[in-house]
Parts: structure tokens; sequence; C-alpha cells
């Protein structure tokens, strides 16, 4: 699967423990972030991340485009809801476009643990037939 991680200034630590106790599954996985988020990710745990831009220079736009041309299947997004970001809009349209495209995303690391393990579990199988299925046809 292709997996975004995204963290806040004040909760890049977070990302940072939960890509180090995850490591495991998410070394399975293609992965992208935004900048500095991507970098660190990279440097404190080894794994593969593919780096946009920095979420206020445009890192949440391209990842947002990526979903809306289904090319992302979750999103990880450690949001700060104690601190006003500069690029809100762009983080609503990140918002937005996942729950559009239906792209699981999870905004704070316990969601994020049970997407994880979810995804360990074999419990996303469904994308693949979401994606191969009109609307009218889904059993949902």
């Amino acid at each position: 699967m292709k997996i975004a991680l995204i963290a806040h200034d004040k909760k890049k630590d977070d990302i940072i423990k939960l890509a180090t106790a995850y490591k495991t599954i998410l070394e399975k996985h293609e992965l992208f972030a935004t900048g500095t988020t991507g970098k660190r990710i990279a440097d404190e745990t080894g794994l593969n991340v593919h780096c946009f831009k920095s979420g206020p220079l445009g890192g949440d736009q391209q990842i947002g485009a990526y979903i809306s041309d289904n090319k992302m299947d979750l999103v990880l997004f450690i949001r700060d809801p104690l601190t006003a970001q500069a690029h809100e809009p762009d983080i609503s349209a990140l918002l937005r476009l996942s729950d559009v495209y239906e792209i699981p995303l999870a905004t704070n690391v316990g969601t994020a643990e049970v997407l994880l393990r979810g995804l360990d579990a074999g419990f996303y199988e469904w994308r693949d037939f979401y994606r191969g299925k009109d609307r009218e046809e889904l059993p949902f």
C-alpha cells in the first residue's frame, strides 16, 4: 500500500516513535511524507520515504493530489489540535479529499495504531475490491 506520513511540528517526535514502533509493518509498504517529517523518519528509522515539499510549502497539497489521482491508500496525519497552523486551508483540503475518496485517515497516534494493526492483519483488502467497482455495485 501507499502510505502518507504527516505530522505538525509539535507532533514530529510522536510520528517518529510511531514509525519506530511499527517499522516492521511500514517497511513492507511504499511510504510518502511531507518534507521535514519524511526526512526525520528516514534518518531516525532507516525507512525508505519519498519526501514531498514541507506542508506549508505545498506538501499537503501534493499528497492531496496523490489522493485525488487514486495513488494513496492510507494517511497518517498526526495533528496538533492546540496550535493554529498558517496553512490550515491546505490541511482542511487534505482531510476533505481523504473523506471524498474513502481513504483511511488517522489524525492521532491512537487511531494510527489501529489502522497499522489492521493493515498488518490484512483488513484493507476491501480497497482492491472498492477500486474496481462503481459505487452502485458495492455491497455497502
